[in-house]
């Protein structure tokens, strides 16, 4: 609410030296909307306290922006000068300069033709080329995006730092890798700090080191420096090519095979080994049975598996598992649910029977399918080879 006593401003009566901050006006996109003209977006002519009209007419536009962002700001308002153009803000912070006292009357006034002008705003567009492709980015393709910012020499990137922090930790290490000691340590300056330390656990340890410390040579860099090297960051990971899948070859066959049966997957397998052993090898990285489960799978994540599996699935799976692998995921889903739920599909295994193999498979996969979908959803996540390796 607006304050009883005169706002620390000054009223400038030279209407005309410092012009208007321009800003869209409602019919022409690309026009100023003048501040001293209040009827141009069909708001009220302000008034002053006894009813008659205020005393804004010497005022110039940037005069009342002026006064409206010390009001603001006197009121504890978060306003984000800093995303106005470089010109603007020092317009801004100088035109403040010259002022130093608005009578109550003034104040009142030039709020009111401030929420007027607000009032009569229907929509709002993007600041300029630069802004809307902002606005668009995702929705337009990279190659008309990047010839658009080419032919109007708008650069490519509001804040580098923002793309760059987005990314994930190993594709930050691969830029760090690929960059000079110093480049990186800024890089890792500039992240937060738990995405630089997963930064740095991606890195080969001597790596890793030599960064660290480089970061003590940081004191004196300047802040554009940063954004240059920023910049070029970001240019380099935009200018990597689109890629039709986002999964590696040898995830893809390994998630195909995870689906087929043990026979054909065996007999795949086999023959990627005689053709490319190196190839073969990723594969199986990739590939998930239900005898890898009691491995990958963590204890505590085995009740969220029971929530979404039909117990029939699950009672046909256990009595179906016939190698060492696949009987020791049984007790390991056994021992880690509730002891009323073991003991009952205990007592349903032993009225099963004996499984027909298809069945058996059919079931496999609806297991194998169920913790899938978890770990896509980022409910669960299993245990990676590294994991396996420190245990």
């Amino acid at each position: 609410m607006l304050q009883d006593d005169m706002l620390a401003l000054p009223m400038t009566t030279d209407a005309g030296g410092m012009g208007d901050f321009g800003s869209p006006a409602p019919l022409d996109m690309g026009g100023p909307l003048d501040m001293g003209s209040p009827m141009d977006m069909g708001a009220p002519a302000p008034m002053g306290m006894g009813g008659d009209p205020a005393p804004t007419t010497n005022l110039s536009g940037k005069a009342k922006a002026a006064i409206v962002v010390r009001l603001l700001l006197n009121e504890g308002a978060d306003i984000p000068i800093e995303d106005l153009p470089d010109e603007l803000q020092m317009e801004l912070t100088q035109q403040m300069g010259k002022m130093r006292l608005i009578d109550r009357d003034t104040l009142y006034a030039v709020a009111g033709e401030f929420a007027g002008l607000l009032d009569n705003v229907g929509l709002t567009f993007p600041n300029g080329l630069a802004g809307a492709l902002t606005a668009m980015d995702g929705r337009i393709s990279r190659q008309t995006a990047s010839r658009l910012r080419k032919e109007a020499g708008v650069r490519q990137f509001g804040d580098p730092w923002e793309r760059l922090k987005a990314l994930p930790p190993e594709d930050l290490a691969s830029l760090a890798e690929a960059e000079s000691i110093e480049v990186a340590a800024v890089l890792l300056s500039k992240l937060d700090t738990a995405k630089a330390a997963q930064m740095l656990v991606h890195l080969p340890g001597p790596v890793a080191r030599q960064i660290t410390y480089a970061v003590s040579h940081t004191s004196n860099v300047t802040p554009d420096t940063v954004d240059r090297i920023g910049l070029s960051l970001a240019g380099q990971v935009e200018a990597r090519p689109d890629l039709a899948f986002e999964t590696t070859p040898g995830q893809r066959v390994g998630a195909i095979l995870t689906e087929a049966a043990a026979a054909k997957r065996e007999e795949v397998l086999t023959a990627l080994e005689e053709e490319d052993e190196e190839f073969a090898t990723d594969v199986r990285k990739s590939i998930f049975t239900y005898g890898l489960i009691a491995q990958r799978m963590d204890p505590l994540d085995v009740p969220k598996l029971m929530r979404v599996l039909a117990i029939p699935e699950l009672v046909t799976s256990i009595a179906y598992a016939n190698t060492p692998e696949d009987r020791a995921t049984s007790e390991f889903l056994l021992d880690n649910m509730s002891s009323r739920m073991a003991n009952n599909i205990r007592e349903e295994v032993g009225e099963k029977g004996k499984v027909k193999r298809a069945d058996g498979e059919t079931a496999f996969g609806l297991v194998i399918g169920a913790m899938r979908d978890l770990i896509n959803t980022g409910e669960i996540e299993l245990k990676s080879d590294e994991d396996e390796d420190e245990e």
